[in-house]
């Protein structure tokens, strides 16, 4: 009896992964965070939040937040990315900062490049590029370290080089909007990048010279914010209603044909929370953050709140089509 007490007991010390298993839906409260970005930090094996009230990252455990990253020149944080040793940070200022002013408000516009053990700075690059309104949104990174960066306010898609070096990759009519245009985005490994246009919907696909196509849809993705390029090749995004008419949801796209067209092949409408914004993969699954951004955007007030819902997909049970499902079971 005593050896197999023993035995349990090494079992159960042995085996931490029971233990470090996230749960399906994290609340947390953290003062006026408004966070619009997410990314998994494998370093300090917890997620990455942006703020666009405070213009930090945070980790966040359990759904208390420790701040690693606060730079002046960032005013509000949005899309965050992690590769290797590095934290890609979009920045802008959208007037909602904390310290937003006249004079920085769609001026403030750019990437952020972090060392990831210490959250000190590797080059904070200016992307406000030629006149007209700027505000970064998104990011994403190439094999050789390049990123790619979203400007809603603006017709550009920018290229920063792991040097620093920032260069107008495409300028595109389809990428302006009088309101939210060019937002998600993410690098596939073929060598182009697919990006999300919120107000219409539209997705495009940029290759690496800086020609732009636009994908066929079954169905527009009106409210297109964050994206997961997922390791099966469809890619996850999510819509909301924050600044179009869109939904509340999260869609997963396929494409036969790479990426000249896709189709919708699994859709959770509407989603667990109101006002979802980006998606990230850890080795828990994939989570999606809501920081609570209507009061915000509203004018009507701060709040503590964030929430991470994992979204999964789970057989039916006659061994169908996966479906995914928002709601933890």
């Amino acid at each position: 009896m005593r050896f197999l007490m023993v035995l349990v007991l090494v079992i159960l010390t042995a085996t931490p992964a029971a233990a470090t298993a996230a749960p399906g839906v994290i609340t947390g409260r953290s003062a006026a965070l408004h966070p619009e970005g997410i990314a998994w930090d494998p370093l300090r094996h917890a997620f990455l939040l942006g703020s666009i009230r405070r213009g930090t990252v945070e980790v966040v455990r359990d759904g208390t937040t420790k701040t690693l990253i606060s730079d002046p020149r960032m005013v509000s944080t949005f899309g965050v990315h992690v590769v290797r040793d590095r934290v890609y940070v979009a920045y802008g200022d959208m007037g909602l900062g904390a310290r937003s002013t006249p004079e920085t408000t769609y001026r403030s516009s750019g990437l952020g490049v972090f060392d990831l053990a210490t959250g000190r700075p590797v080059h904070v690059v200016d992307l406000a590029i030629g006149p007209g309104r700027h505000s970064a949104n998104d990011v994403a990174v190439d094999h050789a370290g390049n990123a790619y960066v979203t400007d809603p306010a603006s017709d550009a898609l920018y290229r920063v080089d792991r040097g620093g070096r920032a260069t107008v990759l495409a300028r595109d009519p389809r990428f302006g909007s009088d309101t939210i245009g060019l937002n998600g985005i993410v690098w596939h490994p073929r060598g182009f990048a697919l990006a999300v246009r919120y107000d219409t919907g539209a997705l495009f696909k940029i290759t690496r010279s800086g020609r732009v196509s636009e994908v066929a849809l079954d169905r527009p993705l009106v409210g297109g914010d964050g994206m997961d390029l997922r390791p099966d090749g469809t890619l996850a995004v999510v819509t909301n209603s924050l600044g179009a008419p869109g939904e509340a949801a999260v869609s997963v796209l396929r494409s036969g044909d790479d990426w000249g067209s896709a189709r919708t092949a699994h859709r959770v409408a509407p989603w667990g929370d109101d006002e979802p914004t980006t998606i990230a993969r850890s080795p828990h699954g994939s989570y999606v953050v809501d920081g609570d951004l209507g009061v915000l955007v509203g004018g009507t007030g701060l709040s503590d709140a964030h929430t991470l819902r994992e979204f999964r997909e789970s057989r039916g049970r006659h061994g169908g089509e996966p479906v995914a499902s928002g709601v933890i079971v």
